[in-house]
């Protein structure tokens, strides 16, 4: 892997950070020219560091979208293990949650606009009194986004699509306007919610799936830690990929009113027992701690790493009184 992953993943273009954990202690080098989201890699760390005595080992984590390693197991050479955010189906790619539920753990209820337990707490009105339609808004990130809001102007009775910023398709903001943009917790007051893609999983669906709403599902080859323990008709709708059939699926979601309400709290259920904040640190350690145990060599610092220091007591929010001065004020 040494030589491997910089030469395969670590060009100008590389988003690679290689980590070494040794005695507790978070030892990195970044490999590539954008590496700014280590900042997300190193939190929850240091955050396991002060938890509980981490495994002595040595990896490679991508701050990228996409997976990176596509080589199949039963090939010469095999694949190696890259950890990262998001996986597919044509990749190997070793998956840990994603930066997104990862901070939202980290910084509950202080610095993030959404957090896995306040949407908790604002579902919106009880279904009886949700807006029988689909609701989707969100970025240009994938041309099925796109067709959703065209769907949408034909079929306003069935679904309220809208495209809050353009980036990659800037041409089409003519055509089809721009939303404006709504409070996350403002989107159950819908009952159904659509979850298309963005340039890979979109990263939404755990928020959506923790609403009480309906998610209705895109089909796709990408998928975040957690989507394995999910069941289509039993926790969400799915909806075939070029969105063919999304327009049927809420049809049958209104005719079906009993049976839709049930996915819907069947999915939220599960998703809150399986992303409440502890089960993410389980997570996250049981994945050290598996590899480790794999490693076959001894971790060691290497050449260009730097130890990444964990936040000391001056740097805390609390602003209590100390009856006993700092150390270094002694």
């Amino acid at each position: 892997m040494l030589i491997e992953v910089p030469k395969r993943f670590g060009d100008e273009r590389g988003a690679i950070v290689h980590y070494t954990i040794l005695n507790n202690n978070i030892y990195r080098r970044s490999l590539g020219k954008y590496t700014d989201f280590k900042m997300f890699s190193d939190e929850i760390l240091l955050s396991l560091a002060r938890k509980v005595l981490l495994p002595d080992l040595e990896f490679y984590v991508n701050l990228g979208d996409w997976p990176l390693e596509h080589r199949k197991v039963n090939e010469t050479p095999g694949p190696l293990p890259i950890i990262s955010w998001c996986g597919s189906l044509d990749s190997q790619d070793v998956i840990l949650p994603t930066y997104d539920i990862t901070h939202s753990t980290l910084e509950a209820l202080r610095g993030v606009t959404n957090d896995l337990l306040s949407i908790q707490g604002n579902t919106g009105p009880s279904w009886i009194n949700k807006t029988e339609k689909a609701f989707f808004r969100g970025r240009d990130s994938r041309e099925e986004r796109l067709q959703l809001v065209q769907l949408s102007k034909e079929n306003p009775q069935l679904l309220d699509a809208g495209i809050t910023g353009y980036f990659f398709f800037q041409e089409k903001e003519k055509e089809l306007g721009k939303a404006k943009l709504i409070g996350f917790f403002d989107f159950f007051k819908y009952k159904y919610q659509v979850n298309v893609d963005g340039t890979v999983a979109a990263y939404r669906y755990p928020y959506l799936m923790l609403g009480d709403s309906l998610v209705l599902k895109q089909d796709s080859p990408y998928y975040e830690h957690f989507y394995m323990a999910l069941k289509p008709w039993k926790h969400y709708i799915p909806i075939k990929r070029n969105l063919s059939d999304l327009l049927e699926k809420v049809e049958w979601a209104k005719e079906n009113d009993e049976e839709a309400k049930k996915i819907a709290k069947e999915g939220q259920l599960t998703a809150r027992d399986l992303l409440q904040p502890h089960r993410l640190y389980c997570y996250y350690y049981t994945v050290l701690q598996k590899y480790a145990e794999r490693q076959l060599s001894k971790p060691e610092v290497r050449d260009g790493m730097e130890l990444v220091p964990q936040p000391g007591d001056s740097a805390s929010l609390c602003q209590c009184h100390r009856k006993r001065p700092l150390r270094q004020e002694l």
